[in-house]
């Protein structure tokens, strides 16, 4: 049997290394096709079940299953495996079998015994619990297991990029997604990593790859995962005037404000939420923000909250709160500290207050201001595709730190006490 492929999948056809197997490339790039072919192959050679799995059901039947069934005529084998629709599966003559499953139709999992092969095939669209849970259907007595994943390179804040390559969150590191587009294949802790782009599909038109390369001149979010393949920010950013600086370089330009405005905001949190205050100073003048302290932390119970905010030296200082905590604040007042609460405006008019900054810097000492702020976007309407003004990608805490601390400051006048 021959079969002409693309010779960046040549090597990962018949690479069986390793238990964990990550395809990540653009549209186009062939990552599915080449993801069946390994499986017919193996399947071929092996008496295994191979699981198929897509988030929804009736998605196999235009997509995985249509390419199984396109992949095995063209290489002759439709006298020998066989293809049912209904329900969809594929038989090979040493006893091997393909199933297809969605994690819409959980019920129809439970009752699969002897899986030795996964794919997830889009498996950002599937959630990640979804996945542990695959994990665990992936056993077999005798033989090795292999789990398949492949995707587009969505959002960095999707579950595939925190648990391949980083969470930032949980201070998790795998690798570096750069590393991966610079080497194309690389293995990392038993994890075989595989990138392409429409680039490595020798059998693409021409006005494909054209289409593809229209979208930087009015999507360049859909440019980058389309046409190069890579993972980053999805949507319209909230703050793209946001960046950072060390520390010690953000203190040195704060020194330099000849007129420095002090600001301290604090949102309330405690079990799925956080407590965060940021300290932050204006330099009017320039219409510029500074950010260079911050308090992240949940399941604090206020007093080991205000201990905590007395060793930073915050207890002297001006701190404005969410007004929707009266008994919060009021505990911190019977402290001692000048807690007070924020004038409250809503999302939108806050959201807009802080996109009049020309620029907000900083300090890379507030790691979980810069996590939430530096790709802080808005969420999208579904059936439009507009932007809601007042909902975005993450519950941003820091975000409304920022909003409560600068309540009485307008960027357009010199509104406002010094809170120190």
């Amino acid at each position: 049997m021959e079969k002409e492929v693309n010779p960046h999948f040549e090597t990962f056809l018949f690479d069986w290394r390793c238990k964990t197997q990550l395809l990540v490339g653009g549209y186009g790039s062939s990552k599915s096709y080449h993801a069946a072919l390994k499986i017919i192959f193996k399947l071929l050679k092996e008496k295994r079940t191979a699981l198929v799995v897509r988030e929804v059901y009736d998605t196999h039947r235009e997509s995985t299953f249509s390419l199984f069934s396109e992949i095995i005529e063209d290489l002759g084998l439709g006298g020998i495996v066989k293809t049912s629709s209904s329900p969809m599966r594929v038989k090979f003559p040493i006893g091997s079998k393909i199933i297809f499953r969605g994690m819409d139709k959980p019920e129809k999992l439970k009752s699969i015994n002897n899986i030795s092969l996964i794919w997830l095939e889009e498996c950002s669209e599937i959630k990640y619990a979804g996945f542990k849970e695959l994990l665990g259907r992936l056993r077999h007595p005798t033989l090795e297991l292999y789990i398949i994943l492949s995707t587009n390179p969505v959002s960095k804040g999707n579950w595939v990029y925190k648990h391949f390559f980083k969470n930032e969150m949980e201070e998790y590191f795998v690798l570096e997604d750069e590393e991966l587009y610079r080497q194309r294949t690389m293995i990392v802790n038993n994890t075989y990593y595989h990138h392409s782009t429409a680039d490595d599909n020798l059998f693409l038109p021409e006005s494909y790859i054209e289409q593809l390369d229209e979208l930087a001149l009015y999507d360049p979010d859909l440019y980058r995962v389309a046409r190069n393949g890579r993972f980053g920010v999805n949507g319209q950013l909230v703050l793209p005037q946001f960046e950072t600086k060390p520390h010690e370089q953000v203190m040195d330009e704060i020194a330099l404000i000849r007129k420095p405005i002090r600001k301290n905001g604090m949102d309330f949190g405690f079990v799925d939420s956080y407590n965060a205050v940021l300290r932050m100073v204006v330099d009017h003048e320039k219409k510029w923000l500074y950010i260079y302290q911050e308090y992240y932390k949940r399941g604090m119970t206020d007093d080991k909250t205000g201990d905590e905010l007395e060793e930073l030296g915050l207890k002297k200082s001006i701190i404005k709160a969410d007004n929707a905590e009266p008994k919060t604040i009021a505990y911190f007042k019977q402290r001692g500290f000048r807690m007070y609460p924020c004038k409250k405006l809503t999302r939108v008019e806050n959201t807009k207050k802080m996109k009049r900054f020309k620029r907000i810097i900083c300090s890379d000492a507030c790691v979980n201001t810069i996590r939430e702020l530096k790709e802080l976007t808005f969420k999208k309407d579904p059936k439009t595709d507009e932007i809601i003004e007042d909902e975005f990608n993450i519950d941003p805490h820091t975000f409304s730190a920022m909003w409560y601390g600068l309540d009485d400051y307008e960027v357009a006048s010199v509104k406002g006490v010094n809170s120190k």
